[in-house]
């Protein structure tokens, strides 16, 4: 598509911006902020941090709310055990996951330009997945292993993809067909693992697979914090690179954007942070999926937000964690079982209405 952006002039004398922006001086640069999106970022923001509230209260045990701020902010407090050790770890890395996922997702859906071009639907989840759960039927359990061996699941996932797919370009219904069936492919080859080793370690590698985080903690958490904080300034240069790869081929070159290079740059991040995010808590099936396209719709925006697409997939496992926990107490159910409830009707919906002509 083309897209050419209604423009207005600043009263400032800035020159010509994009309608719907402001200009934000930082010293002695300056950037372009999206109206609508800032109020939906901090709308999205209260709402996470009301659902995390409510995650760390409800539970076996009910916590007052004002315990449960004290404990995390490592004041005294009666439920510090329930909160700071049981709850918080768990809540962290859920929401973590969900901004890896939605971030991933947001990229991987700009390059294809294709709603259903997500991680968990084109096989790079399932790649990393395969990959890490050979790993562990096969005895190899350490952390500061699986991570490495997840990325490069995913990474050879999205080569095999790509390189099936290009045919002297990257037509986007290719590409989403042939990663749907690389994911097919891929779960087969799980499985497979999955009857080659012991009993005890193919169960947990079960449950693994259906996206969860029962059981974790600061141990899984830390690597990953470390890692999306170290990814942060690919992030910042993706939101930037991300609005000439969604413009036309023809528009973007004539801006001086480098597509292939930035093309490349963009998949790339998409499939570590999908691939990170799947050795923490396996391949939480839809968040990647969902995240980009609710952000985009409540912000309205040409391209899709990251800093909202990374708040939606936050606020999308930690809600879905939340009865998971709790609706069958003490039995808890993987996080992955709730969201691909809710998000396998809205992959229905959405290639409908690519079928029948409607906006994605």
């Amino acid at each position: 598509m083309t897209a050419v952006a209604a423009t207005t002039k600043s009263r400032a004398g800035d020159g010509i911006r994009p309608a719907g922006h402001a200009v934000v001086r930082a010293g002695r640069g300056s950037f372009l902020l999206h109206r609508r999106a800032a109020v939906v970022a901090g709308l999205l923001a209260v709402a996470l941090a009301g659902v995390c509230l409510a995650y760390l209260c409800i539970g076996e045990s009910t916590a007052a709310p004002a315990e449960a701020v004290k404990a995390v902010l490592g004041l005294p407090s009666q439920e510090e055990f329930v909160v700071s050790t049981l709850r918080l770890p768990r809540m962290t890395l859920g929401l973590l996951v969900g901004a890896a996922f939605g971030v991933a997702g947001a990229l991987i859906q700009t390059v294809a330009r294709n709603p259903l071009a997500s991680p968990d639907v084109i096989g790079i989840s399932h790649g990393a997945g395969a990959l890490t759960v050979g790993a562990l039927t096969f005895g190899v359990t350490s952390y500061a292993v699986l991570p490495y061996l997840s990325v490069l699941g995913g990474l050879c996932a999205a080569a095999l993809v790509y390189v099936f797919a290009w045919r002297g370009g990257l037509h986007a219904a290719r590409f989403v067909l042939i990663g749907i069936g690389f994911a097919i492919a891929l779960r087969s080859v799980t499985q497979l693992f999955l009857t080659k080793g012991d009993f005890l370690v193919a169960q947990q590698a079960q449950v693994w697979m259906t996206g969860s985080l029962n059981g974790r903690g600061w141990e899984e958490t830390g690597p990953l914090g470390w890692t999306l904080l170290g990814l942060l300034p690919a992030v910042l240069w993706a939101a930037r690179a991300q609005r000439f790869v969604s413009l036309d081929d023809a528009t973007a070159t004539a801006l001086g954007s480098r597509l292939g290079r930035a093309r490349l740059g963009l998949v790339l991040l998409g499939v570590v942070l999908a691939s990170v995010a799947t050795a923490s808590a396996g391949p939480v099936d839809f968040v990647a999926l969902l995240a980009p396209q609710i952000a985009r719709r409540l912000t309205r925006t040409a391209q899709i937000p990251l800093l909202c697409a990374a708040l939606t997939g936050a606020f999308i496992v930690v809600a879905a964690d939340l009865p998971a926990r709790t609706l069958f107490a003490p039995a808890e159910l993987p996080v992955g079982v709730l969201t691909a409830a809710v998000g396998a009707p809205y992959l229905i919906l959405l290639i409908i209405r690519s079928r029948t002509g409607g906006r994605a």
